[in-house]
């Protein structure tokens, strides 16, 4: 690993703020690694906020909702981060109170039922390659140890920190519900030490017991690059 000049000021100390909503939306079909998603809404259609607007079509593909409401504009080739160009939907943006039901009590729910939320959510991996989150939690062997990755090591990029401090709470909780489907025998919270307020966040929540976390440890590493990196991490 190497040690890189930092440029995380001043991100690291500005909070995060809500964008606006545009006038108009353009989601690509292609989610996930694997196949596109299947449109579920017909051209016209009035959308709420999280209604299903595309379905997975096949094991390693990825559910689509509607992130604010509005209207089935079109549906076209546009523009994709990673592909050039694919399939997209369209909405005309008009904001409304109302969204669409979600899961609200997730500890009466089963391991199995945990997982159908996650699909039905259309939860993938933030990394290029997007890959669904149900399948990632469903592992050929039993695991021993959870490593959650709190490591944020490219010299530029402070959006993970500024969640690990704001959104600390959410964060130990979805942590709670991946050691309920994966039952490990410990977890590891891996941050680098550049990240001071994340980490006393995290471990003053953890010392609380109010999260099930089986035999939690925060750990500490020194800032490198890639320290974020699977084996690297390991």
């Amino acid at each position: 690993m190497i040690h890189v000049v930092e440029h995380k000021e001043p991100q690291h100390s500005i909070a995060s703020e809500k964008f606006h909503t545009p006038q108009k939306l353009y989601l690509p079909l292609a989610q996930a690694t694997g196949k596109p998603s299947a449109p579920t809404c017909q051209l016209g259609q009035q959308v709420q906020e999280g209604e299903l607007i595309a379905a997975s079509d096949g094991l390693i593909s990825a559910n689509l909702h509607a992130p604010c409401a509005g209207k089935i504009s079109a549906f076209e080739q546009w523009y994709h981060p990673a592909l050039k160009r694919s399939s997209a939907i369209i909405i005309d943006c008009c904001p409304s109170p109302k969204t669409y039901p979600c899961v609200k009590s997730p500890d009466a729910l089963t391991k199995e039922a945990l997982l159908s939320c996650i699909q039905k959510a259309g939860i993938v991996g933030m990394g290029g390659a997007a890959f669904p989150t149900h399948v990632k939690l469903q592992p050929p062997k039993k695991i021993d140890t959870l490593i959650v990755n709190g490591c944020e090591c490219e010299p530029y990029l402070a959006t993970d920190y500024r969640l690990m401090v704001e959104n600390t709470e959410e964060i130990l909780r979805g942590v709670e519900i991946v050691t309920r489907i994966v039952e490990p025998t410990k977890v590891i919270i891996a941050l680098e030490d550049n990240k001071p307020q994340a980490i006393k966040n995290i471990r003053r929540i953890v010392s609380t017991k109010k999260y099930t976390l089986s035999g939690a440890e925060v750990v500490t590493l020194k800032a490198a690059y890639p320290q974020g990196g699977e084996k690297q991490l390991i």
